[in-house]
């Protein structure tokens, strides 16, 4: 292991070499991977606690340990930073676990994918005669071109790196497989689950699982990520932190300090400061100024970045101009239950041992609630993400009782009205009343679905958008992928046009997070890239 940087003769003894801004998982990867490069390293976050979006709290009785906001971990334990830092973070108590089965959707009947191809196409078939010839085929095709696409998702789009894998690409699949390729980069899930499948199950399946990306069904671009979702599951599962998510930022964490690196909370800051054209450290609401010797990081959206840490930066104004035109999108909303025994699914059996359930009518519906929530509506009947952690962990909850972890993502962050014509959303405000009405409605459908759910209630806890977006301030307006993922603002896009990639147009300033390239979800690969951009100017790494 290399040792620390030395200290330059006259500079700050106080300063550390990177300071980081926000401490989600972006931020705390870059942290690791510099610090235990023997870089100094200072994240500084806002919160009373580390972790961003990876939080787990006792929400609802002691003993039943809620993911508050982010809850499943297959984006990272396939990342290149799980790869390089899972040794040293299993030292720190960091332990994944998944289940066999995956994922399901449920409305009138239900459909299961477990991480057996064989079992899967056996399910489908089930639904459709070929069905499960045609889902063997399209994952066929999709491999075929994955390490294309994967590389897309986990490098600088604007880089060397991505010019030498499209030059790839053209070698090995040809001028037409190329441009078949690029292609499908726009196209959307519905084009593809419509021109690849007979039947509304496979449709069921996988469409809502677009949404996980910020994306809706219709949307440019979603088809590709879809395909890219179901071959993650496929291949690892819906893992999760033993324990809760929040061990993944503790394991993080000790990484970070273990190496001489320091992580700080209700470390508010204020501005990045600039001096000379370069960032130079950045200064907290308390006065106090954390010197930067290399690099600041911030893990921030794009206007609170422009418009805030750099209010008082010589920044050209198209700069702040296109962070300001930068866009969040719909909403997000959560309801944590503590149930007093394992849900009893009526459509099948099976759903009890399924990590993620989607309560769904199929492609037409995930489409319509998204259309919906897009014209400020709030949706008649949402695709309801139902999750159960204690199928994977049985520790999240006392002997016998569950979990159950509701996501919906199909929600206007201020609502202009009901397209259920139930609900009367007043000014359009989050209020308390506003929630639980909504709530009700969820609970309703799920009521349905499992057998005397109304009985196993133990406590419900539910969180708008309003209640999101008070919890971390790069969710604004409730969206939980901080910032739209429509094509204008996302892969090569990311966060704008003017502004894609990570740098900055201010020396040694670097933007990460979801706002940024590759977008939404805990792989950390912003944070792994500007951390390899550090270590490959200035360090060796060890």
């Amino acid at each position: 292991m290399s040792s620390r940087v030395a200290v330059p003769a006259g500079a700050d003894p106080d300063a550390t070499d990177v300071a980081i801004v926000g401490s989600g998982i972006n931020a705390l990867v870059c942290g690791a991977l510099l610090a235990r490069a023997g870089v100094g390293v200072a994240v500084l976050e806002q919160a009373d606690v580390l972790g961003g979006a990876i939080r787990s709290a006792e929400l609802t009785h002691e003993g039943f340990v809620h993911d508050v906001l982010s809850a499943w971990h297959p984006l990272f334990v396939a990342s290149d930073a799980y790869g390089t830092l899972g040794a040293e973070l299993a030292h720190h108590g960091l332990r994944y676990v998944t289940a066999h089965a995956v994922t399901a959707a449920v409305g009138d009947d239900a459909v299961v994918m477990t991480r057996s191809r064989d079992e899967t196409v056996a399910e489908l078939e089930r639904h459709g005669v070929g069905e499960g010839a045609r889902f063997v085929a399209d994952r066929q095709d999709f491999d075929a071109v994955a390490p294309w696409v994967m590389g897309l998702l986990s490098d600088e789009v604007m880089s060397t790196a991505t010019l030498r894998s499209a030059l790839s690409a053209r070698r090995h699949l040809g001028r037409r497989g190329a441009q078949a390729l690029a292609g499908s980069l726009a196209e959307s899930a519905r084009t593809w689950l419509e021109s690849t499948y007979r039947t509304p199950a496979p449709g069921a399946l996988f469409a809502p699982w677009v949404l996980h990306t910020g994306l809706g069904p219709d949307a440019a671009g979603s088809g590709v990520m879809a395909r890219a979702i179901v071959a993650l599951l496929e291949s690892v599962g819906l893992p999760v932190p033993v324990g809760g998510g929040a061990r993944l930022v503790e394991a993080l964490r000790g990484v970070i300090e273990a190496h001489g690196g320091t992580c700080r909370t209700g470390a508010d800051v204020d501005r990045v400061l600039v001096a000379g054209g370069r960032a130079t450290g950045v200064r907290l609401t308390t006065g106090a100024v954390v010197g930067a010797r290399r690099a600041v990081v911030c893990s921030v959206t794009p206007p609170a970045l422009y418009d805030r840490l750099l209010a008082d930066a010589p920044v050209p104004e198209w700069a702040r101009h296109a962070a300001r035109r930068f866009r969040f999108g719909r909403a997000g909303m959560q309801i944590h239950y503590a149930l007093s025994a394992p849900p009893r699914w009526r459509a099948d059996d099976r759903l009890g041992a399924v990590p993620v359930v989607h309560l769904t009518s199929g492609l037409s519906g995930v489409s319509k609630a998204v259309g919906e929530a897009e014209r400020g509506l709030l949706p008649e009947e949402a695709t309801v993400v139902c999750g159960q952690p204690c199928a994977v962990d049985p520790t999240r909850a006392p002997a016998g009782a569950w979990i159950l972890w509701i996501q919906l993502q199909e929600l206007p962050a201020r609502p202009l009205g009901d397209a259920g014509g139930s609900i009367d959303v007043g000014d359009g405000t989050w209020t308390e009343s506003l929630r639980e009405r909504y709530a009700d409605r969820i609970h309703a459908r799920l009521s349905r679905h499992i057998e005397g759910f109304d009985a196993l209630v133990q406590a419900r806890v539910a969180l708008s958008p309003a209640d999101i977006a008070r919890a971390n301030p790069n969710l604004v307006g409730g969206d939980i992928y901080a910032g739209a993922c429509d094509l204008d603002q996302n892969l090569m896009f990311r966060p704008r046009p003017e502004l894609a990639g990570h740098r900055t147009p201010v020396r040694d300033l670097y933007q990460i997070g979801a706002s940024t390239h590759p977008g939404p979800g805990l792989g950390g690969v912003s944070g792994t890239l500007v951390a390899r951009r550090l270590l490959r100017r200035s360090y060796r790494l060890s």
